[in-house]
């Protein structure tokens, strides 16, 4: 432990990490740096400068760093134009944000002349794992520090005696049993795990959901929506530009309004367990929807039909926390190649929990409606061409069917 002279600790300034902050102080007996990233999680930021500087830590120690911008411009985006869900129906909230916060730990650590990182992760969880592969992907020699695998603070009463034995404030959702569940929120999602949770068969409680109103509770009045595309990214909502961060910020707003996006899901964890959780993704719901909506009429088939083979092995790159593997950004390459004429708008219907595409077009659209119609094409297509195409796509089966008798 005496090599480490200064840790750069993922700190929220919440209960864990807060006394994270302390154990490290008088484990390592090193100086902490703090890093707490703005991700959109919609909180007030500032108490953790004020509880760091409580613990001693020095300003030019205590990072702040607004990140939404850079958020979803290159991490969100880039995972849509891929139409990223795992196991068919999570769009990776949380996941996608582990390898921004570990890029800029690993940043801060080299600014500041840190031996080590820290976060807060538990042994049993996903974010450990994604985490620590960032680190050693961007710093090779970097040394890790999780407190949950090294620590006997193991339930939630021994962290509240610890904190009280060491002066560290507890406020009074804490003391009350606070929130029922553990959550993680960011631009893109929040997310609800434990507790009541923790019964798969225990229906999620009406009053855990944060971001969206039930579907029932929803407007009776559909709402249309005009979403405009370059290179497959998002850039204007009823023709108003903005940044990346405020766009999926609107669609947060608009469909959470509508009750889109809601997701109760047992899902597969990298460490082997089977986990239940909650989301809220409103915004993303919408996205993926459209995106795929503009991409119908401006992809070819077949690298369409190839963008969806490949979807869950990158779905499950980035669930498993491999953004920074040279097999992602290999991967991200062709999916960004895809996107060159995914250029256009797209109309949806926001109603009462879904989502619907009800329109689109697009310069680039290889939708023909003079080959697709029913009504007399003028020669553009020839009929009994067709006859052939299915004689010769049946010719193994007619082989096989006249061995077989």
């Amino acid at each position: 432990m005496s090599e480490i002279n200064k840790v750069v600790l993922a700190y929220s300034g919440g209960l864990d990490t807060s006394v994270i902050l302390k154990w490290l102080q008088d484990t390592y007996k090193c100086e902490v740096v703090t890093f707490t990233a703005d991700l959109g999680q919609g909180e007030e930021l500032e108490p953790a400068r004020q509880k760091a500087l409580q613990f001693g830590i020095k300003p030019e120690n205590i990072f702040i760093d607004d990140l939404r911008e850079e958020f979803v411009r290159d991490f969100v985006f880039p995972m849509f134009r891929a139409n990223t869900i795992y196991e068919g129906e999570y769009l990776l909230g949380t996941s996608i944000a582990r390898p921004l916060i570990a890029k800029r730990q690993i940043e801060i650590a080299r600014q500041t002349g840190a031996q080590a990182v820290s976060h807060g992760a538990t042994g049993k969880g996903n974010d450990q794992v994604r985490f620590e592969l960032g680190y050693y992907a961007l710093m090779p020699n970097i040394k890790v520090i999780a407190p949950w695998r090294e620590w006997d603070l193991l339930s939630r009463e021994k962290l509240l005696n610890y904190a009280e034995t060491h002066g560290i404030p507890i406020d009074m959702k804490h003391k009350q049993g606070g929130s029922p569940y553990s959550m993680d929120a960011n631009l893109l999602h929040i997310s609800y795990e434990g507790r009541h949770l923790e019964d798969p068969k225990a229906e999620a409680e009406e009053a855990m959901w944060r971001w969206t109103v039930s579907p029932e509770a929803a407007p009776d009045a559909a709402e249309f929506l005009d979403l405009e595309f370059e290179r497959g990214d998002l850039v204007a909502i009823n023709g108003q530009r903005m940044k990346p961060h405020e766009l999926l910020a609107q669609l947060n707003q608009i469909g959470g309004k509508h009750g889109i996006g809601r997701l109760d899901l047992v899902e597969n964890r990298y460490v082997g367990m089977k986990s239940r959780g909650c989301y809220e993704t409103p915004g993303g719901t919408i996205l993926l929807k459209a995106h795929r909506g503009i991409e119908s009429i401006t992809l070819d088939r077949e690298v369409a039909h190839l963008k969806d083979d490949l979807m869950a092995r990158y779905a499950s790159m980035i669930y498993t926390g491999y953004w920074w593997a040279p097999e992602r950004v290999a991967l991200q390459t062709l999916i960004d190649h895809t996107q060159q004429n995914v250029n256009g708008w797209v109309r949806v219907k926001l109603y009462k929990g879904g989502v619907s595409v009800v329109s689109r077009d697009s310069k680039d659209s290889l939708f023909d409606s003079t080959i697709a119609t029913f009504e007399d094409d003028g020669g553009a297509y020839n009929q009994a061409d067709a006859a052939g195409f299915i004689k010769l796509n049946a010719l193994r089966m007619r082989i096989a069917s006249r061995l077989r008798k």
